[in-house]
């Protein structure tokens, strides 16, 4: 049976937010380097931050010894801590001994963090200076890994913000073009691209590009359409470029892909008829995929801690493709131009909120005894230990989720708690 249309009357959108400003337990940006170097095949990723810094990237990425990542650290030592070095001669050198080594170098990002002493360094005026300097072999962007300023999935914000500037502009006779925005999986933006080409909408390119070196070029001819909702940096400096946005739901589960698939048709004048005929099959072969996943999670209750950003397009998902009972949706910004459409799909009954108390949003998820509990790593554990069933939210953003192939792969990753609980207690 297909979700009911959605409704906005008496839906989460129009209830009040609870919000929060205390505590909070999230990865850094950093961690979005783990996905966006196996993107960008043509970039690297240098880190200017601590010891700490490398190893969280380290664990992270689960880099083995004999690997060539295409990310490191410039770590601060002592003497750059204690002033008896220059810190922008010793970036140079850093940066000046990593091109000599890896010439498949075309986009070098410096990444910021946290310590003090990064802070203070205006890696913006470096990147200009490298760039003068290493053009037009290789061009140096900057952005904010930092974890004081972000969750970790908004480090892909910064990044592709950072991007923006240097793409080429689109001629202002050029025909209208769809820009896929949110870094995706190789074998899902495959995909998408097949069903756009057999939908008629295009042409289509995606941001971020599989080469840094060559990003799409933006103008106001630009339509562009997001497969993640915490890119507000990235929405901003588009709209600076003359972009226009396609709202729609995010591509999670078989209403989800129908819906913005659906959106991006109708932007490029597709007719309804064949677009609904060119995505059945693809919809109805997910519906199946989330057949059995529906019988395990319906009725069941579930608590989102904020982490990813993806808690409100998962908990709609949840909620109407799997019948799952939303408690708390959490969040650690809401931006509800970019959200409100799946607010509205979640019943009026469920908390909305942003931030976090950490100590407070344990009080409410204990005495709600949710059947699942989605949160990052630092909680799962101690959750576990109380006799509560969790799934870690960062294996969310880590996995190919996106679009109909993927749904029964999406519902998997909620129902599988659920079997690991039942085969602990054998």
């Amino acid at each position: 049976m297909s979700p009911a249309p959605l409704a906005r009357s008496g839906d989460a959108a129009a209830a009040p937010v609870l919000r929060e400003r205390g505590q909070h337990e999230v990865f850094c940006g950093l961690t979005s380097i783990v996905w966006l170097h196996r993107k960008m095949q043509d970039a690297f990723f240098l880190v200017v931050g601590s010891r700490t810094c490398a190893h969280l990237l380290q664990s992270a990425a689960g880099v083995m010894i004999f690997a060539e990542p295409r990310f490191a650290t410039a770590i601060m030592e002592e003497r750059d801590l204690a002033g008896l070095a220059d810190a922008q001669d010793e970036l140079d050198a850093v940066v000046e001994r990593l091109l000599a080594r890896r010439g498949d170098i075309k986009t070098l990002f410096l990444v910021g963090s946290c310590p003090s002493e990064v802070i203070k360094l205006d890696l913006g005026r470096a990147a200009q200076r490298l760039s003068m300097r290493f053009a037009p072999e290789v061009r140096v962007l900057h952005y904010s890994g930092s974890g004081i300023e972000t969750t970790f999935t908004q480090g892909e914000d910064a990044c592709l913000a950072a991007m923006i500037p240097d793409a080429p502009a689109a001629a202002p006779d050029a025909p209208a073009e769809l820009l896929v925005v949110g870094a995706l999986p190789d074998v899902v933006e495959d995909q998408f691209s097949r069903l756009f080409a057999a939908l008629g909408v295009g042409p289509v390119s995606f941001f971020p590009p599989r080469r840094a070196a060559a990003p799409p070029a933006i103008g106001p001819n630009t339509r562009f359409i997001l497969a993640q909702p915490f890119l507000t940096d990235t929405v901003r400096a588009l709209r600076e470029r003359g972009a226009v946005r396609v709202p729609a739901l995010y591509p999670f589960g078989a209403e989800g892909a129908t819906q913005w698939f659906t959106a991006a048709a109708t932007a490029f004048g597709v007719d309804p008829v064949h677009a609904r005929q060119t995505l059945a099959p693809a919809r109805e072969r997910a519906t199946r995929a989330l057949a059995r996943h529906r019988e395990a999670l319906a009725g069941k209750s579930v608590f989102f801690f904020p982490d990813s950003q993806l808690e409100a397009p998962l908990a709609r998902f949840l909620t109407r493709e799997l019948g799952m009972r939303p408690i708390e949706v959490s969040a650690p910004y809401i931006n509800r131009e970019l959200v409100d459409e799946e607010l509205a799909a979640l019943p009026g009954d469920a908390v909305i909120s942003e931030g976090q108390d950490v100590e407070r949003q344990l009080d409410r998820c204990r005495a709600a005894r949710p059947d699942l509990v989605v949160c990052g790593l630092g909680l799962a554990n101690p959750l576990e230990a109380e006799g509560l069933t969790t799934k870690w939210s960062i294996e969310l953003v880590f996995s190919p989720v996106h679009g109909f192939e993927q749904a029964g792969d999406l519902a998997a990753l909620f129902t599988r708690p659920f079997a690991r609980r039942a085969a602990l207690r054998v």
